[in-house]
């Protein structure tokens, strides 16, 4: 179904969803077609935030923010669910209804991490915003990786990365290229948070004998920090490819669990052809009491300090053999950091098509009362999508063409 032409944005600095009668909080009402770059650049243009994610070009009130929704700031300010306040949507029965904490309760619980396409079909969103411009400060470094500096590269990562989340840092780390970002933190308290990092980077040599550089940059805005940090993040390539995810919860980063999340990570990186480390989580958000409970994604997100990512890619001209192994080692890749992370879970929206588990994996103990809801509202399966909440398994038409 096409919504891409629904495009509006407003912000209220009170905005109060309808049939509640509570204070108003600072929020942007968008529609379900306007892509999350716009909602930046409006934003910045009304010294706001919305707290989006690095690529641009997608669609903010769809399965971005109905699976979940991480962005470079969730650690302070929570997923995109977190921020949801009201959804306009047309459920299977071809009924318009508007769903909150005020009505159609289940709904709006449902809508909040359930996955998209799945409900119904969200006309309208809004979000709770930032009503400032949110500043940071923000380390980048490029590494190229070796056999002889990997293993300390990943040390340091896992034994900091906990205290670094405590902290308020977000960002993204690979064995390459990595961005940290931190709203919290002035310059010489994030210089001495990262001293163990910087002190590393440069005393490190890459393959050529030359010394790695980090450059510290301090942004005004969000819009800011993504523009410079992460230009390329809406960019296609001329190949495809699959990932497979993981998320590392806190216990993973303590003695003895450490060792074998190190090991975990060495193994996934010599497995894959690229991974990421990614503190994307809400592990420092504090959401209000009466919030608490309130989305569907899986209660694994609230106590990870890491999403992992692991991917394979194959050529476009490839055919479907060589598609299959790529989807064989993006999962493969991630299978020692399942192993150490039994009862975790792993991002709907960025996880192995195969991911085994899946119910469990993407929403833990909600997924019986999301079926249920998904019984309420669309008992036929009208919509109907892979591995989404009340699939109707892979006989179906639609799983024709999953390999």
């Amino acid at each position: 179904m096409q919504t891409n032409n629904i495009k509006y944005i407003n912000y209220s600095a009170a905005f109060v969803p309808e049939g509640c009668n509570k204070v108003g909080v600072p929020a942007l009402t968008y529609g379900a077609g306007q892509d999350t770059g716009s909602l930046y650049t409006f934003a910045e243009a009304n010294n706001i935030t919305f707290i989006g994610g690095s690529a641009r070009t997608v669609g903010a009130a769809g399965g971005w923010l109905q699976g979940g929704g991480h962005s470079i700031l969730s650690n302070t300010y929570g997923l995109g669910v977190d921020r949801a306040l009201q959804f306009r949507v047309v459920t299977p029965d071809g009924r318009f209804r508007i769903a909150n904490v005020c009505q159609n309760q289940d709904l709006f619980w449902a809508l909040r991490g359930g996955g998209g396409g799945t409900f119904g079909v969200v006309l309208e969103a809004t979000s709770q915003v930032v009503p400032n411009k949110v500043a940071t400060i923000a380390l980048s470094w490029q590494l190229t990786p070796s056999p002889e500096n990997i293993r300390s590269f990943f040390t340091i990562l896992v034994q900091n990365s906990l205290r670094w989340s405590q902290e308020g840092w977000g960002g993204y780390l690979t064995a390459t290229a990595s961005l940290l970002a931190n709203p919290k933190l002035n310059a010489t308290q994030a210089a001495e948070s990262l001293m163990p990092l910087t002190n590393y980077l440069k005393n490190v040599s890459d393959q050529a004998g030359k010394g790695t550089q980090a450059q510290w940059s301090q942004y005004s805005s969000l819009l800011e920090l993504l523009s410079a940090s992460l230009a390329g993040a809406d960019a296609l390539g001329p190949g495809k490819a699959t990932m497979a995810s993981r998320l590392i919860p806190k216990s993973a980063f303590s003695p003895p669990n450490s060792t074998a999340l190190l090991d975990a990570m060495l193994k996934s990186w010599s497995t894959a052809d690229s991974a990421w480390y990614m503190m994307v989580t809400p592990f420092s958000y504090q959401p209000p009491n009466s919030e608490q409970g309130k989305t569907s994604v899986t209660p694994a997100w609230r106590g990870a300090v890491w999403h992992a990512i692991t991917a394979a890619s194959w050529s476009w001209d490839s055919g479907t053999d060589e598609a299959k192994k790529a989807y064989a080692k993006a999962s493969s890749a991630i299978n020692p950091l399942r192993a150490i992370t039994p009862g975790s879970g792993a991002y709907q929206n960025e996880a192995d098509v195969y991911e085994p588990g899946a119910e469990a994996s993407f929403w833990g103990f909600n997924y019986p009362k999301l079926y249920a809801i998904k019984q309420k509202y669309d008992p036929d399966g009208l919509l109907d999508c892979w591995h989404c909440v009340g699939w109707k398994g892979k006989s179906t038409p639609i799983a024709s063409c999953y390999l």
